[in-house]
């Protein structure tokens, strides 16, 4: 007998690399390894390579290359982004806007910064996890120097009204920032039409390498550095430069921005077919997020009367990769933020069960999971106590 296929539906953690990616990288591990602020030719070769990363990434942006810079990721970028403009413009102002579902390099900088004198407001969201943009509006005071709205959630997979949060920002002069660490590859973005300031993106979440991310910093933006010592990324993100990662990254985001039209139509069927089939079979289950404003990929469901964690375990046993939530988070006991955010209870928070579909995907995997959950649902409800208790109530009422 072969081994079991494993049916990977953990995107939203982490996509593997594409074959094509590796190959544009392994040339810059051996034959130009030179370091790109040196002046002969094998390190004009490789500065070459980190231009050309940078025009891709501003093309898939709509930005232009020189407010392009690259990082060792999403939370670096995050850190950047609000930090930077925090320190830079604090005489102005010491007010920051962001929503009570932002990843945790949002939030736990926001939280830092309020120890540094800053005041930090954190807008709610609604039952699906949007940020109203009447909120953001009477939040705003003439000491905000900066809102930070995450693009879509990473948990939840709910999409946000950007263009309309931004304008709101623009208007009251104020910077906007957004995590798009889980939207580049899903959905389109153009930073000037959607009013965005600076974006946060990683390479991991769209097939490319770990350990590489970027930022976009319109021009005129007043921000100081993250990290000091070189003259890199002129002279604004010291450290020599993650060639192999920088490359990969801009193949990455060149490939999976080409056919983004195409490309989130597939992943969006087998999404509503993976909901129905869930919602349809299952009973005490409810979808998280929004129904329709949501990532192509990402389904969030919660499931009365069982913990996340034990779904988990008995998923991989049948040889499925899936996860209550972000991996920032999968060794806390605390139930999502996000979920309690949009007014479901601490209960019901802890039997979610989040399901991120990519290219690692096929329709036959699908089937399987239609098949294995419920399943897993009805053995962990049957060992369950409340449930007994519950289900014993109901076949009394009848």
């Amino acid at each position: 007998m072969g081994e079991k296929r494993i049916i990977y539906m953990d995107h939203a953690a982490t996509t593997y690399t594409r074959p094509d990616v590796v190959d544009a990288m392994l040339p810059y591990f051996t034959e130009h390894f030179g370091n790109p602020s040196s002046i002969y030719s094998i390190a004009r070769e490789t500065k070459n390579a980190v231009e050309t990363s940078r025009a891709q990434v501003a093309n898939a942006l709509g930005a232009e290359p020189d407010e392009i810079y690259f990082t060792s990721g999403g939370t670096e970028s995050d850190n950047w982004a609000i930090k930077g403009v925090a320190f830079a413009n604090r005489k102005r102002g010491n007010h920051i806007i962001t929503s009570q579902i932002e990843h945790h390099a949002v939030i736990h900088t926001c939280k830092f910064l309020e120890k540094e004198g800053f005041e930090v407001t954190y807008l709610p969201v609604d039952q699906y996890g949007l940020v109203s943009p009447d909120d953001l509006e009477k939040a705003i005071t003439d000491k905000t120097i900066l809102v930070s709205i995450m693009y879509a959630n990473n948990e939840i997979g709910t999409i946000e009204p950007i263009a309309e949060l931004g304008a709101i920002a623009r208007k009251h002069k104020v910077y906007f920032h957004t995590d798009a660490v889980q939207a580049i590859g899903s959905v389109p973005i153009d930073v000037n039409a959607q009013n965005i300031d600076l974006l946060s993106l990683s390479a991991h979440k769209f097939y490319g390498p770990k350990g590489v991310g970027a930022l976009y910093i319109r021009k005129g933006v007043r921000i100081e550095n993250l990290l000091h010592g070189g003259g890199q990324e002129r002279r604004r993100r010291a450290g020599t430069e993650n060639i192999p990662g920088i490359v990969g990254l801009g193949k990455a985001i060149e490939l999976t921005t080409s056919d983004i039209t195409a490309h989130s139509a597939q992943m969006r069927a087998m999404r509503d077919r993976l909901i129905k089939g869930i919602l349809d079979t299952i009973p005490n289950a409810r979808l998280n997020g929004h129904p329709e404003k949501r990532l192509p990929g990402n389904v969030n469901i919660s499931f009365e009367f069982i913990e996340g964690e034990s779904m988990l375990l008995w998923l991989d046993d049948e040889g499925i990769c899936a996860s209550t939530g972000s991996a920032c988070t999968s060794g806390s006991l605390e139930p999502s933020h996000v979920l309690l955010a949009t007014g479901l209870p601490v209960e019901i928070s802890h039997g979610s069960l989040r399901l991120t579909i990519g290219d690692a995907n096929k329709e036959q995997d699908i089937n399987i999971l239609l098949d294995v959950l419920p399943k897993v649902v009805s053995r962990l409800r049957d060992m369950s106590p409340l449930y007994k208790k519950i289900d014993k109530e109901r076949k009394c009422d009848v």
